[in-house]
């Protein structure tokens, strides 16, 4: 009897579909940077919808990706990219790697905070709100004795040392934003400062950007920046985990577009209308996604303590993000972190800590030497190859051409021999500042 319901119960399931969404069909191949958290559940839910669609996810880093569609546009196979980072769609756009889409549904605001949620020349839409923020453990900053941090600034004190995991830029197009973020936040000089301050207090530079939320929920390190739906979901799942937006973040919209000359671009149609719809931006709200609708309406079936950057004007609201300024710079900022922060994390690490020490020692002291010492260290470490003008030059972003997995990756040309030079003046400024700062403490 079961067996003859379930029968029915299918046929009847079909003719009830409209009929449009049986007249689309075939395969949908999307290049994503997401967990399959988040594309498992969204594609069960469209494959529901549109039965007749076979949704391939093809799983990349955002840098990854845009390099992938890049190098096979001669002979494009992909249909889709779906991504957080807004940056990486101008890439594509500005390489004639996607096309214009308009969408039909509506009742989505024109502006999320202070940022359009849809591409103003058509080529990308906003699917969901981001921010980007702190994540912690709080049974591991219980046994460990550690506050709850309320800002940036908080993860540069001594107390986080060796605590906080982060990814990199370059392997997480959301770190990137997090990255670009604080540095138009703060400004060139103070928001590397900043980022090297609290990289000195690393645990670990994870290989991807959810071995962040990873790493957090398991006890590895006690606190991770991330991008708000890892923290969301990891809560919402259960973990005891908790999150928070500082001050000076900002929001913007994660996003999705159809690549140009797209093999099904009637179902790249559908799955764009479909994350917009009610029904898809209901999807969102699943324990496993979390992610901020860009549909007011669908708070109204969130959890009651679900951010609302609609009603919460405060989310965001400190930073203006300048796109095209990202964008300029986008591989230069990668680089940079990598050479100074991912592939010299020892260094900058023993020279952190010997600063924390010194600083320490001289609490309550009155020393001019030392001081002045602990200064030079910090000047040091601070200091940085190239100004912010140089880094927004077209032609030396473009230099930068090869992401590096691993230290031992090799790069050539022009790039190669930038990196170098950088990174022997990093590595001897770090050496330099860990020696300045144990003579200080020697001092005291």
């Amino acid at each position: 009897m079961k067996k003859l319901i379930n029968c029915i119960a299918i046929p009847l399931a079909m003719v009830l579909l409209p009929a449009m969404a049986l007249a689309i069909e075939g395969k949908l191949t999307i290049v994503t940077s997401y967990p399959p958290d988040t594309t498992n559940t969204v594609k069960k839910a469209f494959e529901a919808r549109y039965p007749n669609v076979q949704v391939e996810m093809l799983k990349k880093k955002t840098s990854a990706g845009i390099k992938y569609l890049q190098e096979t546009a001669s002979n494009n196979t992909s249909d889709m990219f779906w991504a957080s980072a807004p940056d990486a769609f101008e890439v594509l756009k500005g390489d004639n790697l996607l096309q214009k889409y308009k969408v039909k549904v509506t009742g989505i605001p024109e502006k999320v905070g202070a940022f359009p949620i849809h591409d103003p020349e058509g080529y990308y839409k906003g699917f969901a709100a981001s921010g980007y923020g702190i994540m912690w453990n709080t049974r591991y900053l219980k046994a460990k004795k550690l506050p709850v941090p309320n800002s940036w600034a908080d993860l540069a004190k001594p107390v986080y040392h060796g605590h906080v995991g982060m990814s990199a830029p370059s392997r997480s197009g959301t770190t990137h934003l997090t990255v670009e973020t604080v540095l138009q936040g703060e400004g060139w000089e103070n928001g590397w400062a900043l980022w090297k301050r609290i990289a000195g207090n690393f645990k670990t530079v994870t290989e991807r950007s959810f071995g962040v939320p990873d790493g957090v929920n398991s006890g590895q390190f006690g606190l991770g920046v991330v991008i708000d739906f890892f923290g969301l979901s990891s809560q919402a799942s259960g973990f005891p985990v908790d999150f928070l937006y500082p001050p000076v973040t900002t929001l913007v919209p994660a996003n999705i577009a159809i690549v140009k000359d797209a093999l099904n671009p009637e179902a790249a149609a559908a799955f764009i209308e479909f994350l917009l719809s009610v029904e898809g931006q209901e999807v969102l709200l699943d324990p496993k996604i979390r992610r901020l609708p860009v549909n007011p309406d669908t708070y109204a079936k969130a959890p009651a303590d679900f951010p609302n950057p609609f009603k919460d004007k405060s989310i965001g609201a400190a930073v203006k993000f300048d796109l095209m300024l990202s964008k300029n710079r986008y591989n230069v900022i990668n680089s940079m972190f990598d050479v100074m922060i991912t592939y010299r994390l020892d260094e900058l690490r023993a020279a952190t800590k010997a600063i924390q020490q010194a600083e320490a020692k001289l609490a309550g002291k009155s020393n001019a030497q030392a001081k002045k010492l602990i200064q030079q260290a910090h000047e040091l470490v601070n200091a940085l190859p190239i100004t912010e003008s140089k880094a927004g030059e077209k032609g030396f972003n473009s230099i930068f051409k090869k992401k590096r997995k691993k230290a031992t990756t090799k790069v050539t040309g022009r790039q190669a021999e930038v990196e170098q030079e950088w990174d022997s003046q990093v590595k001897a400024n770090y050496a330099r500042a860990k020696d300045l700062a144990e003579q200080a403490a020697s001092l005291l």
